[in-house]
C-alpha cells in the first residue's frame, strides 16, 4: 500500500538541490530561492492527497520560514539547479555547542556511565524489546514503538499478501521533540520506496538552535540505509529499506527510555512493553491455529500464491547463507520465508542482526534463543532447545502450501 501523498519526494528533491547551501555565499542566494520555489510548487501539487499528513504540514511551514529568512520572492523561476556541495573536510559541527546537548557530558556529569538498551523491529514483524524479549506479532495498522518525553516513533504495518495475516512495516514516523537550546521539533518520515536522507522540512540537523548539530541524519546507502544521531539524548536510530519494507533499530539510554510523565499511559509502547498478548504469535500453538485456519479458508476463496514457494528445507538452507547461528533471528528468517515466499525477508533478518551487533551494549546478549523470555535476565538457552519451534514451522509451511 503506497500513500498517494508525495511529500517525501518533494523533500528529497529539495535537499538534493540545496545540499551544502547553508554555507553558500550571498551571491548564490538566487539559486537557493529558485530551489525553494520549486519545493513550494511540488508541495502544492501534492496538497490534495496530503491532507492530515504531519510531514506535509511541517514542510509547508518550513518553506514559509525559509522564504522569509532568505528574502525569497514567491514569484520567479522554479527550475532546480544542483548547488555545490561542501568541500571535503568542511563540517557543520559547532565546537561551542552547549554541554547540555551532549548526553554523556550533561546528564551523567556526576554519576555512573549510562546503561544503553536496544530495540528493533523487522520482518513479519519481529520485535526485540528494550528488555531483550523477542516476539513475533501481527500488529496490523499503526502502532507506537516509542513514546517518551523526547521522541515518538510510530510504525504502520500492512499485509504482505492480500488475505494474509503476514504483515510488514510500510511506514515509519519519528518525531524528535524540541529540547532546550539544542534542537527544534523535527519529523522524519519514511515509506515503502521512499527513504529520505533528511527530515520532513528538508533539513538534516536539529534546526536553528545553538546545539542543532546534536541531531543529525547521515545517509549510509542511498535509498536503503540511514542513521540518525541524537547526541543530546544519547540515541542512535537506524532505518533501512529491505525489499519493499522498512526495518527499525535504536540504541537508547535506559534513563531516556524511562523518561515519561505517566507510565500508566504507555501500555501500547511496543519497544518497552512488547506486543499485546492478542497480537502475539505463539510458536507453541501455531500448529493447531494454522490447522484450524486452513480448514476455515478451504471453505472460501483460496489465497494467492506467494512470490516463491519455500519448503522447510529450502528455507533453512537459504537462511543459513546469512545467519549461520540458529538463534531467533535465524528462526524468524525461516518463518518469514515460509509465510511470505519473499527472499528479502531473509535479508531483513540479517540486517536486523547486524544492527544489533552495532547497537547493543552487551555483546554477550546478541543472540537470543526460544526460551530467552522464560529465563532470568542475562541468561540464554542453547541453540538445541527449540525443537518445538521447528515442528511448528514445518507444519506452517505444509499448511500454507495446503491452502494454495
Amino acid at each position: 500500500v503506497t500513500s498517494p501523498c508525495k511529500i517525501l519526494k518533494c523533500n528529497s528533491e529539495f535537499w538534493a538541490a540545496t545540499s551544502g547551501s547553508h554555507h553558500l555565499g550571498t551571491e548564490e542566494a538566487p539559486e537557493f530561492c529558485t530551489a525553494l520555489r520549486a519545493y513550494a510548487h511540488c508541495t502544492r501539487r501534492t496538497a490534495r492527497t496530503c491532507r492530515g499528513d504531519l510531514a506535509y504540514h511541517s514542510a509547508v511551514h518550513g518553506i514559509d520560514d525559509l522564504m522569509v529568512q532568505h528574502n525569497c520572492s514567491k514569484d520567479g523561476p522554479t527550475s532546480q539547479p544542483r548547488l555545490r556541495t561542501l568541500p571535503p573536510g568542511d563540517s557543520q559541527e559547532r565546537s561551542d555547542s552547549p554541554e547540555i546537548c551532549h548526553y554523556e557530558k550533561s546528564f551523567h556529569k556526576h554519576s555512573a556511565a549510562p546503561n544503553y538498551t536496544h530495540c528493533g523491529l523487522f520482518g513479519d514483524p519481529h520485535l526485540r524489546t528494550f528488555t531483550d524479549t523477542f516476539q513475533t506479532c501481527k500488529v496490523q495498522g499503526a502502532w507506537p514503538l516509542i513514546d517518551n518525553n523526547y521522541l515518538n516513533v510510530q510504525v504502520t504495518n500492512t499485509p504482505v499478501l492480500p488475505g494474509s495475516t503476514a504483515t510488514a512495516t510500510s511506514k515509519l514516523t519519528i518525531i524528535f521533540k524540541s529540547f532546550q537550546e539544542c534542537v527544534d521539533q523535527k519529523v522524519y518520515q519514511a515509506e515503502m520506496d521512499e527513504l529520505p536522507a533528511a527530515f520532513a522540512d528538508g533539513s538534516k540537523n536539529g534546526g536553528d538552535k545553538h546545539g542543532a548539530n546534536s541531531l543529525k541524519i547521515t545517509e549510509k546507502v542511498s535509498g536503503q540505509h540511514i542513521e540518525i544521531q541524537a547526541k543530546y539524548i544519547g540515541t542512535t536510530i537506524v532505518v533501512r529499506q529491505v525489499g519493499r519494507y522498512l526495518t527499525f533499530a535504536v540504541r537508547m539510554p535506559e534513563e531516556v527510555v524511562n523518561a515519561v510523565e505517566d507510565r500508566d499511559s504507555q501500555g501500547l509502547y511496543l519497544c518497552l512493553r512488547g506486543c499485546p498478548l492478542n497480537q502475539q504469535i505463539d510458536f507453541q500453538t501455531i500448529r493447531s491455529a494454522q490447522a484450524t485456519e486452513g480448514r476455515t479458508r478451504r471453505k472460501g476463496p483460496s489465497l494467492p500464491a506467494p512470490p516463491e514457494a519455500f519448503t522447510y528445507e529450502t528455507a533453512t538452507a537459504k537462511c543459513r547463507e546469512k545467519l549461520p547461528v540458529e538463534d531467533l533471528y535465524f528462526q524468524s528468517c525461516v518463518f518469514d520465508l515460509l509465510t511470505t515466499g519473499d527472499v528479502n525477508f531473509m535479508l531483513a533478518a540479517y540486517y536486523a542482526f547486524e544492527d544489533v551487533k552495532m547497537l547493543h551494549s552487551n555483546k554477550d546478549k546478541l543472540h537470543l534463543y526460544e526460551r530467552t523470555r522464560d529465563l532470568a535476565p542475562g541468561n540464554t538457552a542453547p541453540s538445541g532447545t527449540a525443537p518445538t519451534l521447528w515442528v511448528a514451522l514445518l507444519c506452517l509451511s505444509q499448511c500454507w502450501l495446503g491452502l494454495l
